[in-house]
């Protein structure tokens, strides 16, 4: 890839995650890029009617999201690429306001996901998410960004805490609330109602998280590093999503699978666990007039990438790497294995998942936990619950991971695009003992 190519994909990948600061707005966003591709919405309330040779999209809770591209030749299984749009935050409470000693007011939050929390003090954060409106005729669903910096969680001073308080885990409820307005008065449906054009009494509710309002920048001295807030899963989110929109493929239906909820377990009608992409497989096998005997066929045939990130190895903290499996940023595409089966991969999709790279020339590495350290999660061992595929686990090595802003290497998330045009581009025809050949698709 070219200067202008590797540039033009930086400046999307930032753009993305900066208009992306929650779920909601990260689905509406892959929608808007699917939509100026012609692709056609569908709604699950409703018939899904398709043709040969158009793409097409439906989505869920307005925060999950499946697209699809279907040949004009017939097809002889998927290509499937998953991936999910939340990151560990704050959700505001229902009812948030708090007023101490008569002058303060603070919101009451919970956190959503893992991770570090004290991470998140001092630093000026916003709010998004959407919010559920009384109308006339019902009630009206809309999104919300304000965008502004509104609100911080201040840290207590060293000189007020005892020597036993500055090693105690941090409390959520009491420490995490963060300050919003020196007016007791403030509140925060009529800050909604003006985002909405709408009256206080008429917010019904709303799933509203905070952010980080940093941007997303390119830095070092070769502008070789990328920091922001979401890069985990957003960058996946993006590379998948950009690597679909530009390959072909006269074999397979392309599947562009966007979850939610995967940092609380995927086990939401959106997420992973869901029935949302089993359901949604039957209903593209039903419109091309196919029985159930050959959705099961296609699926043996089919394979699949879960794409989430993993550590990289950390300057500070090498020895909490592999001693053999060391991830380095800017070494390619991760590959990711455990044997415990959080991550799907084995040898078999391990072997066609590197053949594809290699067919294309594209970097990869291998990342495994070092065996007494715990590691993390994703949504593909969660995904093949309901629909079972060859499966490899892959992503980006990266630092800070579940922190408000993160850092990886920019090269490796044009490698990602790269590598998820390649395996939408490719067809492996796996036999029953294991063997395989990957041609073009």
């Amino acid at each position: 890839m070219g200067k202008i190519e590797f540039d033009t994909e930086m400046k999307g990948l930032c753009e993305f995650i900066d208009k992306s600061p929650d779920p909601f707005h990260a689905a509406e966003n892959a929608k808007a890029m699917l939509r100026q591709k012609g692709f056609i919405e569908l709604f699950e309330n409703d018939d899904f009617k398709t043709e040969r040779g158009k793409g097409y999209f439906v989505s869920r809770n307005g925060s999950s999201l499946i697209a699809f591209k279907i040949p004009e030749e017939s097809a002889n299984g998927y290509n499937i690429f998953c991936c999910h749009g939340d990151s560990p935050t704050f959700k505001i409470k229902e009812h948030p306001e708090r007023v101490c000693e008569g002058a303060y007011t603070t919101l009451n939050v919970e956190f959503y996901g893992g991770g570090v929390v004290y991470r998140w003090f001092d630093r000026p954060l916003s709010v998004s998410g959407r919010v559920f409106v009384k109308q006339k005729d019902g009630v009206k669903a809309h999104l919300v960004n304000l965008g502004k910096d509104m609100l911080c969680i201040p840290s207590l001073a060293p000189h007020m805490m005892s020597a036993g308080e500055a090693y105690e885990k941090t409390k959520i409820q009491k420490e995490l609330c963060p300050l919003a307005s020196l007016d007791k008065d403030f509140c925060m449906n009529e800050i909604l109602a003006d985002a909405v054009s709408a009256k206080k009494e008429d917010i019904l509710s709303f799933d509203l998280f905070l952010y980080p309002t940093e941007k997303a920048k390119v830095w070092g001295q070769g502008d070789e590093l990328l920091s922001a807030p979401r890069i985990d899963d957003l960058l996946c989110t993006y590379a998948g999503l950009r690597g679909f929109l530009q390959s072909e493929n006269n074999s397979r239906i392309r599947l562009y699978t966007l979850f939610d909820n995967e940092e609380v377990g995927s086990s939401s009608r959106q997420g992973a666990l869901s029935d949302f992409l089993v359901l949604t497989l039957k209903r593209i096998n039903s419109a091309l007039g196919f029985d159930g005997e050959r959705l099961y066929r296609d699926l043996s045939k089919s394979f699949a990438l879960s794409a989430d990130n993993g550590h990289a190895l950390h300057p500070n903290y090498p020895e909490k790497a592999d001693p053999t499996n060391r991830p380095i940023m800017g070494d390619g595409v991760l590959l990711k294995y455990s044997a415990n089966q959080k991550y799907t991969t084995d040898g078999l999709s391990a072997a066609v998942f590197k053949t594809i790279m290699e067919q294309n020339g594209i970097p990869f590495q291998v990342f495994t936990n070092h065996s007494d350290v715990a590691g993390g999660s994703t949504l593909g061992n969660l995904s093949t619950r309901q629909v079972s595929l060859c499966t490899a686990d892959i992503g980006v090595a990266q630092l800070a991971m579940h922190s408000p802003v993160e850092t990886c290497s920019a090269r490796d998330a044009v490698s990602l695009v790269l590598a998820a045009k390649a395996f939408y581009c490719s067809a492996a025809e796996i036999e029953p003992d294991g063997s395989f050949t990957v041609k073009k698709g």
